[in-house]
């Protein structure tokens, strides 16, 4: 989701080599293989397609073909990458890091990721970016969950149906803390039961349904088409393009409860972007600034809805595809509203241990 050349020399030439490293490094830490014509990509997954049909899968082709660089693409949790990133701090591997919040806040303070304006992100909104102009939301997205249309006729609507027995064993979200959407199901519990114990409360009692955890909301949604699994959490963009050939695959939104006074009453989301950065150091940062750019072009972005099912990163760009409309029908008539991602950054280990604790995960 790279590799030591060693060439025998001679030791003048070495000597001569390690010195003009050491000097590359100390500039920034891009080396002489930021010559070489590849690209390495740490991502969230939701945006390479099942079957080569993603939106990564476009633009990683486009990219390839206009500038003759090769993407090479490690995928795996928001939590997951990041860690592997800090892994890899003293000799990093990744030149883009793409994530979920809060773990992109997460990658800008452990100092993972070094400052990179790509073009077209005046057209970003200021809240979609970072103001040290670290990260940049590459895809807009929406946190959300999926149920098996086949076996339960409609969706369900609110979190107190899942406690349902019929749920027992039919029911999975991805582990908070390591998975991006994961992290999203405490924070959307915590918002809509107006407070964390209130929401750990009932997280506790929902693992009685809980096959267990899951380091990847991707490989969720199959199991909910196969009837694996009733309900599953997940994210708009994500679902939405794997309901294309996964015929059984629904997406809805638990309801507030009476005590979110925001939004009493009405299924409630928020916004769950996809967002981008350049690594510290990256061996090939030129080509990540290249990539970047790519991403954020607005060729790039209208093909966001169009062929990944997502929105738009851009305000400029404004899609009526097939898909743009089916996705604004999809979200009318759902609150949003916006996590204090600060304080969840600032917290999150702390809210993980706690869900741990109440749930005995």
């Amino acid at each position: 989701m790279p590799r030591n050349l060693h060439h025998l020399k001679p030791i003048a030439a070495v000597i001569g080599s390690l010195a003009l490293a050491a000097t590359l490094t100390a500039c920034g830490g891009d080396s002489a293989a930021s010559d070489a014509k590849v690209v390495t990509v740490y991502s969230a997954d939701g945006l390479k397609g099942e079957n080569g049909d993603g939106w990564y899968d476009q633009i990683f082709k486009d990219f390839e073909k206009q500038t003759g660089i090769k993407v090479k693409y490690v995928e795996g949790g928001s939590g997951e990458m990041v860690q592997r990133a800090v892994r890899e701090k003293t000799n990093p591997q990744a030149d883009v890091l793409v994530t979920l919040p809060p773990f992109i806040q997460q990658a800008d303070g452990k100092g993972l990721l070094q400052k990179y304006t790509p073009k077209g992100a005046d057209q970003v909104a200021g809240g979609d970016k970072a103001a040290d102009a670290t990260w940049t939301c590459v895809v807009n997205n929406y946190f959300g969950f999926v149920y098996d249309k086949k076996e339960l006729k409609q969706a369900p609507t609110t979190w107190e149906e899942l406690l349902d027995a019929r749920y027992k064993n039919k029911l999975q979200y991805s582990t908070p803390g390591v998975a991006g959407d994961g992290t999203a199901v405490l924070v959307k519990a915590i918002h809509d039961f107006g407070g964390k114990e209130q929401a750990l409360a009932y997280l506790k009692k929902l693992q009685a349904n809980n096959v267990g955890p899951s380091a990847s909301t991707g490989k969720l949604a199959p199991k909910v088409d196969k009837g694996e699994l009733l309900v599953a959490n997940g994210d708009v963009q994500m679902n939405y393009a794997q309901s294309k050939d996964m015929p059984n695959l629904g997406i809805w939104f638990p309801k507030a409860t009476d005590k979110a006074a925001d939004a009493a009453g009405k299924p409630t989301t928020f916004a769950l972007p996809y967002a981008a950065g350049l690594v510290t150091k990256a061996p090939h940062a030129d080509n990540g600034r290249k990539l970047l750019d790519f991403m954020l072009s607005a060729k790039a972005q209208q093909q966001v809805s169009e062929i990944g099912g997502g929105f738009s990163a851009r305000k400029d760009v404004k899609a009526t595809d097939a898909n743009a409309i089916a996705l604004t029908r999809l979200m009318d008539g759902v609150a949003l509203f916006e996590p204090d991602w600060a304080d969840i950054d600032k917290n999150l280990t702390s809210y993980v241990e706690d869900w741990k604790t109440a749930t005995g995960s």
